[in-house]
């Protein structure tokens, strides 16, 4: 079975999915919309200016919406109601609301709603997990995660800095970590404590954050990132960044948003395939405290700190975290295995997104609703 895929907007995360696509036997990509007349098209590929064109494009089965946050819950709804499965960027929307209405019209439709991309596909961290769920090393206890990059200072419209429209870092970063947390400390969250900060007056939005989640098991984790483009995230990590290159030291400088965000923001879509290296991704430095042992990452692998000594695990280079998602997708189409990261994933995480926000404001703790476990947690 060949899943004949569209995707609609060609920003980052979109044309992200285009190499993985194109190189399965299981998938084809068939169509792509964009209002930008400029938007990369592949070779091949019917172009649309919007998606609601696209859905009419024969034979199509699935949707990849890459759109502004904001259109999610319009697109997904018009997606579903069309007989097409879905794919749909984090966050899943902007409000809880708008994730209950998509996960209905999934469930009315009878078809696939997978949330993605995040971080939480990068091999390391399901390798992690796999460790995890093995018992070797007792249960978790303890996960901290930090990320550091220039995240405030790359081209955005106006909505990617608004958290009430999906933007700021909490809603578009936090999201990858809170979804790493989730998977590696077994899903069930019960409360959120978290403050979060906007001191750059000549770039308003939420910046930065630090949050302390705590599991009915009894374990915690913190989780903080900086967006304002000091310390850089290799520094952490070994000198490997986000997607796998080696990056230089950073020096910290005054950043200055471009000009004309449009073309920086097509520059930069069609850049990303090159950021790619050959080590494995990191989201900045997550470590795993279990009851016998903690787990990290390195550039090839992980690394276990256990009463056996430390050992090095070695993982398979160039797996690539959207060619992971795809994978989980198509199986889950297929009926060899169940799908993770579905629509009640993605409301269970943009749940935390929002209480992180909430608990900032509010000055306490913020109870959670939509968590669940997950099978095989020790």
């Amino acid at each position: 079975m060949t899943i004949r895929f569209g995707i609609a907007g060609l920003g980052t995360a979109g044309l992200a999915f285009i190499p993985p696509l194109l190189a399965r036997d299981d998938a084809s990509l068939v169509a792509v919309s964009d209002p930008d007349p400029n938007a990369t098209t592949p070779p091949g590929v019917t172009a649309y200016s919007s998606l609601e064109s696209m859905l009419t494009h024969p034979g199509l089965d699935a949707v990849i919406i890459a759109t502004p946050t904001t259109l999610h819950a319009e697109h997904a709804m018009a997606a579903f109601a069309a007989g097409k499965h879905v794919i749909l960027e984090k966050p899943m929307a902007t409000n809880l609301a708008e994730a209950q209405l998509i996960l209905a019209a999934s469930e009315r439709a009878e078809k696939a709603l997978l949330i993605g991309h995040s971080h939480s596909f990068d091999l390391p961290i399901q390798q992690m997990r796999a460790l995890i769920a093995s018992g070797r090393l007792g249960r978790v206890r303890l996960i901290q995660t930090a990320a550091y990059t220039d995240w405030m200072y790359r081209p955005r419209r106006p909505d990617e800095l608004n958290a009430s429209q999906g933007g700021g870092v909490v809603m578009r970063q936090g999201a990858h970590q809170f979804d790493i947390i989730r998977l590696l400390g077994g899903g069930d969250l019960v409360d959120v404590t978290a403050q979060t900060f906007d001191w750059d007056p000549n770039r308003p939005g939420i910046g930065a954050h630090q949050a302390f989640l705590r599991f009915a098991s009894g374990a915690t984790a913190s989780a903080f990132y900086s967006g304002y483009g000091g310390l850089g995230m290799a520094e952490l990590t070994q000198g490997i960044g986000e997607w796998g290159a080696v990056e230089p030291p950073t020096v910290p400088s005054l950043r200055v948003p471009p000009a004309d965000v449009a073309q920086a923001k097509r520059s930069r879509a069609n850049a990303s395939d090159k950021m790619r290296g050959a080590f494995q991704p990191h989201f900045g430095l997550t470590i795993v405290t279990c009851e016998r042992g903690d787990i990290r990452q390195s550039p090839t692998g992980l690394i276990v700190y256990s009463p056996d000594g430390r050992e090095e695990i070695a993982l398979p280079a160039g797996q690539i975290p959207h060619a992971m998602l795809l994978e989980e997708f198509t199986d889950s189409l297929s009926g060899r295995r169940a799908m993770l990261h579905d629509g009640r994933w993605g409301l269970a995480n943009l749940e935390v997104c929002l209480a992180v926000v909430r608990s900032a404001e509010q000055g306490a703790s913020v109870r959670l609703a939509h968590q669940y476990a997950l099978e095989g947690t020790p």
